[in-house]
């Protein structure tokens, strides 16, 4: 019971109070790696979604608790992780204990696209864009849910009020949503190739963003089946043994 009134507060704390949620079984449910206890991360989905987070939503949004070599796990090699992170810059001190950069290692955490959230609301019209670490936990939905939002937007319904500088999506709670549409068709040039549609773009993304959120998780399940078959095999040997000791016992 504490476990569910603590999960119930911290659903409160995270999905935005204009609106009430929007129900996770009304969400089209789309067809993803991980799902499922043999589920695994599709390494060249997750190396699109991590092209369309560095091209497009990095610019505005964080990932604040990833660190560059995490691209291990989508299956980056330590040469190419060691040559995306030198073309970041990110602070230091100078041995004169003056402010100033360095190139990035992999061991350090992903830039941050603002120095604070007061610069960012203040390029953004007020807005302040979540960090996307744990976005698809953190949302009722999940993936699903990241998914309809990055592909819900269009025209309002005729007679609807928008804010001011307010978008329609009609998968976000209350239907407006501050971001513009940050993907289309052809946002991205992908460099395997293939064909950079809207659906595809979402789906990449959200496979790249559900990784970093879990990043374990294929050890994780892995860890689980060998618990359940050793189980499994614990029960049958003790009901053999329970057998054998009582087999005179009538």
């Amino acid at each position: 019971m504490r476990a569910l009134t603590f999960a119930a507060a911290l659903a409160a704390l995270v999905v935005p109070a204009i609106a009430p949620a929007v129900a996770e079984d009304s969400l089209p449910h789309q067809k993803w790696s991980f799902s499922g206890v043999f589920g695994t991360f599709d390494r060249a989905a997750a190396q699109r979604g991590f092209q369309i987070y560095k091209d497009v939503c990095s610019n505005c949004h964080s990932l604040k608790e990833a660190y560059y070599r995490d691209l291990g796990g989508i299956g980056l090699t330590d040469e190419q992780i060691k040559a995306i992170a030198a073309t970041i810059t990110v602070p230091t001190i100078g041995e004169d204990g003056q402010p100033a950069e360095r190139p990035a290692l992999p061991s350090d955490h992903f830039k941050l696209p603002f120095p604070n959230d007061q610069a960012a609301r203040a390029a953004l019209n007020g807005a302040l864009p979540p960090d996307l670490s744990v976005i698809t936990k953190a949302r009722e939905g999940g993936p699903d849910y990241v998914y309809a939002v990055l592909t819900g937007y269009g025209e309002p319904p005729a007679g609807m009020q928008m804010g001011a500088g307010m978008n329609y999506n009609k998968a976000f709670p209350g239907h407006q949503i501050a971001m513009p549409q940050p993907l289309q068709d052809d946002s991205v040039t992908y460099a395997d190739g293939t064909k950079a549609t809207l659906p595809q773009e979402a789906h990449d993304v959200v496979t790249f963003l559900t990784y970093i959120s879990n990043p374990e998780m294929e050890e994780r399940k892995r860890m689980g089946v060998k618990v359940l078959i050793f189980l499994a095999l614990l029960t049958g040997v003790t009901y053999a043994v329970k057998r054998k000791v009582w087999s005179d016992v009538h």
